[in-house]
């Protein structure tokens, strides 16, 4: 026998699964798959196995969940999804309780409880059949991740309860297993599931209970206060994606077709304003010349996320892309969070656009130099997350999270110019975007951001 095992690695919202079987038997399973499935299917042909098993650890709020999607595309395979907590599901479904085993050749899978992230959650214990009360791998969805661990309140209720439940699976559970047994945790670094992720993909029970902050805290309400009071603020489509996934995510058999739109019938569809018009071009591109009222989601992995903070999912989207190539990779970030309604794209990108003689409007960039050297009389504007803000920030700067920046706007003066800045940049183009909308003349964004600034080595306000 030779185990096959697959770490799939979603960039962005940093979600992680797995395709784990046996190639003899030459069958295998995926664990919490991500929306677009193709990846799977492509791993499967070329490890020549079939995939029979679905597993759900739980009911996901951060990314739509492929299970449904897989399950169709192979014809093969079965979900298998938790029957604990009182789990409710819209969909077919294996109910798996605690104990369930799962044989794929010599390889074991055995489900166990552990409950806390969600009450439903379940856990795969992984062990060889010639060891099968020894375990060499856990895999362990969002209850307990590298340094960190999943957060309890995204129910909106019973946050003490599930915080409670996730002491005793991290103590109870995990906490008793060999410290060499392997975790392969369904998230990564920057994961808004759980509070500063580390950046390493798996890790060890032995390790995690000598250097988990967790695990640091034995008496229980100590555990319960830190679990409570260290998670990032919660993303507003995480409750979207909870009642999509406990539903059945719809099946679309392939990525949405995004019409191709002529200029003269773009603008038509821009100026009805019966759309959301998003440009996913670099913001430095976005710069220097844009359609008024497009929102800079720039193409990256983290447009997942960000679309998912900010975008309506029944609104259908304009796009405005790098390239005309580039349409199926920024169909399938949209995907991930929920998006499936586009209006079209512009054929040609700007360059057509302008090529027609159709009028630009452009978001001035200044250097970390030039802000340094002078502020004339600029609203400096840090729209980065509350943990960010805390740990340093460029002084003189007014904080303002930027999923609250459309409500909180009215507190900058529009008479004067604002500069916007985050880490990098990303988050401030997108920002500086969205004062755009409201009406701001003078907004201009910051490249390099924080970053830059501290590469300069100029002075940090904490």
């Amino acid at each position: 026998m030779s185990l096959i095992f697959e770490r799939v690695l979603t960039d962005g919202i940093a979600a992680v699964s797995y395709l784990i079987g046996d190639d003899e038997e030459g069958t295998a399973a995926v664990i919490d798959p991500r929306p677009d499935v193709e990846i799977y299917l492509e791993l499967a042909r070329k490890n020549g196995v079939s995939i029979t098993h679905v597993f759900e650890t739980h009911i996901h709020a951060d990314l739509v969940s492929g299970s449904r999607e897989l399950a169709d595309r192979t014809a093969t395979a079965k979900i298998y999804a938790s029957s604990e907590g009182g789990a409710e599901y819209g969909f077919e479904r294996e109910a798996v309780k605690d104990g369930d085993q799962f044989q794929f050749g010599s390889l074991i899978l055995t489900a166990r409880h552990t409950p806390g992230h969600t009450p439903e959650h379940v856990s795969y214990v992984a062990a060889e059949e010639d060891h099968p009360d020894t375990p060499w791998g856990v895999f362990t969805g969002d209850s307990l991740f590298v340094s960190s661990a999943g957060r309890p309140d995204l129910l909106g209720r019973d946050a003490d309860k599930l915080a409670s439940q996730l002491y005793d699976t991290l103590w109870d559970f995990y906490g008793k297993l060999h410290d060499g047994v392997i975790l392969y945790p369904s998230h990564g670094s920057g994961s808004p599931c759980g509070a500063d992720i580390g950046e390493r993909l798996d890790s060890t029970i032995g390790y995690e209970k000598r250097f988990n902050p967790y695990y640091q805290r034995s008496e229980r309400q100590a555990f319960v206060d830190y679990a409570l009071s260290t998670p990032p603020p919660e993303p507003t489509y995480y409750k979207r994606m909870k009642k999509l996934n406990a539903a059945g995510p719809e099946i679309l058999k392939r990525l949405p077709i995004i019409p191709a739109l002529a200029p003269a019938t773009f603008r038509q569809m821009v100026e009805a304003k019966q759309h959301q018009l998003v440009d996913t071009r670099s913001m430095l591109a976005f710069g220097g010349g844009h359609i008024d009222g497009a929102l800079n989601i720039a193409a990256s992995p983290i447009l997942s996320i960000w679309a998912g903070w900010l975008l309506d999912p029944e609104k259908p989207i304009l796009l405005v892309l790098e390239s005309d190539g580039d349409v199926e990779k920024v169909s399938q970030l949209f995907v991930r969070t929920g998006y499936t309604k586009f209006a079209g794209y512009l054929v040609g990108g700007m360059r057509a656009w302008q090529n027609a003689g159709y009028s630009l409007r452009e978001l001035p960039q200044m250097t970390v130099h030039e802000l340094q050297a002078s502020r004339n009389g600029l609203q400096l504007l840090d729209v980065r997350g509350p943990a960010e803000w805390k740990n340093g920030r460029i002084p003189g700067a007014t904080h303002i999270f930027l999923p609250q920046l459309q409500k909180r706007s009215g507190e900058l003066d529009k008479r004067r110019p604002v500069l916007v800045y985050c880490a990098t940049g990303y988050r401030a183009s997108l920002a500086a975007s969205i004062l755009q909308q409201e009406g701001f003349s003078d907004v201009r964004n910051l490249p390099g951001s924080f970053h830059a600034w501290k590469a300069a080595k100029f002075p940090v306000e904490k």
